[in-house]
């Protein structure tokens, strides 16, 4: 079976050809940098993790690029307020946005660009350049450089939008707005007194480039002028991404990218994510104030198919920790039968195809997981009455591996205190030499730092408490 994605552009589901054989070329939106992002973000950034993981399961090599907007008007806005420099504004944002990528287990992409770079300018500019050349794009009396959509006849497509039914040939200079509000769009902006010491020389005087552009320039200057797949939530379609495809078409003259993947929004207990309404959470809230732990929280944002709405909230949460238990303790049943394995039974491995074939349809996660968890409760039951062999432990375990290269949800390796290990070292002489009393006394000291001790033939085994 082929994989099988939802374009967005074609409104349908489609086989996933690439361009280059074995090779996929993709492109993710990542944050604005002028403050911590939020679970909604994170929502977007984890169904992206889903998707490379998932092909580089199925034996694809991704090259991946997530870009990091650290100028716009958001961004000039913060730093303004702050009195720093825009650079060092953004830079504990940065920080913290690969903090909570670990914290959730957000592979890393190839590249993370960075809006302000030289290099990234410049191509920025040579972009403009050539727009302005071809008749795209035209210099304004504010100073400012506008892409003029009624040169791209294509505009509208991926939003599903009819250029002539709306208001067009305004010029919009900010960098967000409404479909209502559609009109030319800003390129480069021209600097004013709002922008503060933020700015660059270009052909047309000082400024700063628009957000639709930063993307466009960094996509094709790392992957070329085409690329395979381009994700983002679905409050990009329009006017980010339709912006993206009519700059980037009218420079290469070639299609932009072949497949558009976005998700759906986060709401948080059945309502829009808002700091008004006192549900709005970053994964440090999460995390740092109320106890969660990143594994649980990417469970919870990972369990809900990226095309279907996913509301958020603490019964979710709860739940991912009940289904991540029940995992672990799976897991430890069958790494102790295991160990009396001479090699791994994969005689069963059909049975176990359906994690990866679910995925396959559309990136479908929840039948994937009850994929999963089907199997958990049949092998739990045989293990129950001893029907399980080893060698079949073993080559589920190796299965597991896979499974997890995709989900990423295996416990957390726990170092072990010095002094816990010198308890059981002191345990184990202890009933070397038949000191019962002294084995169970260390038993409960052990217990008390929260972990503990089981006797088996191959010794004392440690577990958290």
């Amino acid at each position: 079976m082929a994989i099988r994605f939802f374009n967005t552009f074609s409104r349908r589901i489609e086989d996933f050809v690439p361009m280059e054989p074995g090779v996929v070329r993709l492109y993710t939106c990542g944050p604005t940098v002028y403050n911590f992002a939020h679970i909604g973000n994170f929502r977007a950034y984890i169904f992206e993790d889903l998707l490379q993981r998932h092909l580089e399961f199925r034996g694809f090599r991704v090259i991946r690029v997530m870009n990091l907007t650290d100028v716009d008007d958001k961004t000039i806005r913060g730093c303004r307020a702050a009195g720093l420099p825009l650079a060092e504004f953004t830079k504990p944002f940065k920080n913290a946005f690969f903090e909570d990528l670990d914290a959730l287990r957000i592979k890393r992409a190839q590249h993370f660009p960075e809006a302000t770079s030289a290099d990234h300018i410049a191509r920025m500019i040579s972009m403009i350049s050539t727009l302005i050349e071809k008749g795209h794009a035209y210099r304004a009396d504010d100073g400012s450089v506008y892409f003029r959509i009624r040169s791209f006849p294509p505009y509208g497509q991926l939003a599903h939008i009819v250029l002539d039914e709306l208001q067009a040939g305004v010029r919009v200079r900010s960098d967000e707005y409404e479909k209502e509000n559609v009109g030319d769009f800003a390129l480069w902006k021209a600097w004013d007194d709002a922008d503060g010491d933020v700015w660059w020389e270009s052909p047309w005087g000082r400024g700063r480039p628009g957000w639709h552009i930063e993307c466009s320039a960094m996509a094709t200057g790392i992957l070329g002028p085409q690329i395979d797949i381009h994700c983002g939530g679905e409050d990009n379609i329009f006017p980010h991404h339709e912006a993206e495809i009519a700059q980037s078409e009218c420079v290469t003259g070639l299609p932009f990218s072949r497949y558009w993947l976005h998700c759906k929004h986060l709401q948080v207990e059945g309502s829009k994510m808002a700091k008004s309404a006192g549900n709005f959470f970053t994964l440090r809230d999460l995390t740092r104030d109320k106890g969660w732990t990143g594994r649980e929280v990417r469970y919870a944002l990972l369990s809900v198919k990226y095309r279907e709405p996913l509301n958020f909230t603490i019964d979710g949460l709860s739940a991912a920790r009940s289904a991540l238990a029940r995992l672990d303790e799976w897991t430890r049943r069958l790494r102790e039968l295991s160990e009396l394995a001479k090699h791994a039974d994969q005689s069963s491995i059909a049975e176990l195809e359906a994690f990866g074939l679910a995925l396959d349809d559309d990136l479908n996660i929840s039948a994937a997981l009850a994929a999963v968890f089907d199997i958990i409760r049949e092998t739990n039951r045989r293990m129950d009455l001893n029907e399980l062999t080893p060698e079949a432990a073993k080559g589920l375990l190796d299965w597991l591996q896979g499974v997890q290269s995709v989900l990423a949800t295996e416990p957390e390796v726990e170092e072990i205190p010095q002094s816990v290990h010198s308890l059981v070292e002191q345990r184990a002489q202890a009933r070397a030499t038949k000191d019962w009393k002294s084995s169970d006394s260390l038993r409960d000291q052990i217990q008390a730092l929260g972990w503990t001790v089981k006797d088996g033939k191959d010794g004392q085994k440690l577990t958290r408490t």
